[in-house]
């Protein structure tokens, strides 16, 4: 394992003394309270995730500002979801049950309205926002791949709020990345505050952007895998440990205003047969081919996204576009929880499964081409939720029986592992943001390796990657 963009940390040059095999103990630092080795003779970094801290000690001062990182990234996920949940029944004219039958609920001419709005005040914010922080960094997976890993607070504040704003009143992206983004300024915040060193810095960011999905949606060992596996690429316990804590604080701290519970609720048990299995096999490899052009469509809309003046009126544009399709399908406003919420539990048909699966994809690709800032978590999820309830469904008739839910299941960890390049995230969260799948985790596995195999093999970017700008 390494860190991205770095050397190699797995052994230091300096020796202590050979064991009986000749093998040489690396020496770890902070060196261990015990100082006499086991008879084997052997050190205990030769594990090799128990190695030393390398440029990011874990010392008092940087774990104190890891614990305020966590506290502060859980109070901002509060804040971020009460902007959200307040301007979504405002918009839409409810106080309880889900956007998408508050949507269903609305009128025609209420639903469009709704999305001009947001595209009204979105796309001015957006470009005064930009314009008037030039040059500041709000992007947290570029900070630290490619830079010094640090953020510009108020660009990410700023940008975070006008987010929830929008997908309040219905824009079709995540939610997740305000929140994200919050907790990796808020470790960079951290990092000045503190005094810590680059290496510090990397892992603290890198930890609070984990733990802003954490608060969120409820998911600390999700948000804790994201955090290693996607965006510093390791599973070192060194890391391991902050990534832990970091989610566990944050997520804690925002149960002072979200719900202690799934995301997704009252979904049914769903049990192996041989029919999920197989279908596992053959369903992996095309969700991995269509998540491949996923991720190749966000790439480029990315690298084409509005710019100048014109990113004023964008997102008006794209926005009563949605709208106007929101007519027809209300599961496209917002993010598409609800969306993947009635799929695992069964609801839906092959034409509507068919034409949301197409339709999700292109809302969230126009909103994200007018210069709209927002994630792509849920979008991405629900969308492997619509393949995997379409393919089910055609499974089902050639092989009888099975469950649509758990076929949309399996789908949607298959779509986000494969889109993430990180099937261990994929899988953990799934089954966080369920508290299900446990019964069928063999073909939920079997599928998402297969699915991230092929995006692999066909082209390795990640609706990460694939959106990082070009280089200067």
């Amino acid at each position: 394992m390494r860190y991205p963009g770095r050397h190699a940390p797995a052994q230091d040059t300096r020796q202590a003394r050979s064991g009986p095999a000749g093998v040489s103990e690396r020496v770890r630092h902070p060196a261990p309270l015990l100082k006499r080795r086991l008879p084997s003779g052997r050190g205990a970094t030769e594990q090799p995730n128990v190695t030393g801290d390398l440029d990011a000690p874990l010392t008092v001062r940087f774990w104190v500002a890891l614990v305020l990182t966590g506290v502060a990234t859980g109070l901002f996920g509060d804040l971020l979801m009460v902007v959200l949940f307040n301007v979504q029944h405002l918009a839409f004219g409810y106080h309880t049950g889900s956007l998408e039958a508050a949507v269903a609920r609305s009128s025609d001419l209420r639903r469009v309205v709704s999305l001009m709005v947001a595209g009204a005040i979105g796309g001015p914010a957006w470009y005064l926002l930009r314009r008037y922080t030039r040059g500041e960094k709000s992007e947290v997976d570029d900070a630290i791949w490619k830079g010094d890993s640090k953020l510009s607070f108020r660009r990410c504040l700023g940008s975070g709020i006008i987010s929830e704003l929008v997908i309040g009143m219905g824009a079709s992206i995540g939610r997740e990345n305000a929140p994200k983004v919050m907790g990796g300024s808020s470790g960079s915040l951290m990092a000045d505050w503190f005094g810590l060193t680059p290496g510090q810095r990397r892992v603290i960011v890198a930890c609070g952007a984990g733990a802003g999905l954490a608060a969120v949606y409820n998911v600390p060992l999700g948000g804790a895998i994201f955090t290693l596996e996607v965006t510093l690429g390791t599973m070192a316990l060194p890391v391991v440990l902050p990534a832990l804590a970091c989610s566990a604080i944050a997520t804690a701290t925002a149960w002072i205003y979200l719900p202690i519970r799934a995301t997704y609720l009252n979904l049914p048990a769903y049990h192996l047969s041989p029919a999920i299995m197989v279908w596992a096999v053959i369903a992996g490899p095309l969700i991995g081919l269509f998540a491949s052009g996923y991720i190749r469509l966000i790439g480029w809309i990315s690298h084409h996204r509005a710019h100048g003046r014109f990113a004023m009126f964008a997102p008006f544009l794209a926005f009563t576009a949605v709208g106007v399709l929101g007519i027809a399908y209300p599961q496209l406003f917002g993010n598409g929880k609800d969306m993947a919420h009635g799929a695992f539990l069964g609801n839906g048909t092959i034409l509507l499964f068919l034409a949301l699966f197409a339709l999700k994809p292109l809302a969230t690709a126009v909103s994200l081409q007018s210069g709209a800032s927002g994630g792509l978590f849920t979008p991405t999820m629900s969308t492997g939720a619509m393949i995997g309830g379409f393919l089910g469904v055609v499974w089902m008739h050639v092989w009888g029986g099975g469950s649509i839910g758990a076929y949309a299941l399996v789908g949607a960890a298959a779509m986000i592992g494969s889109a993430m390049q990180a099937p261990l995230s994929g899988l953990a969260l799934m089954v966080e943001l369920t508290h299900q799948g446990f019964s069928i985790m063999v073909p939920m596995i079997v599928a998402t390796v297969l699915a991230t195999l092929v995006a692999r093999i066909v082209d390795g970017y990640s609706i990460y990657s694939a959106r990082l700008p070009a280089e200067e």
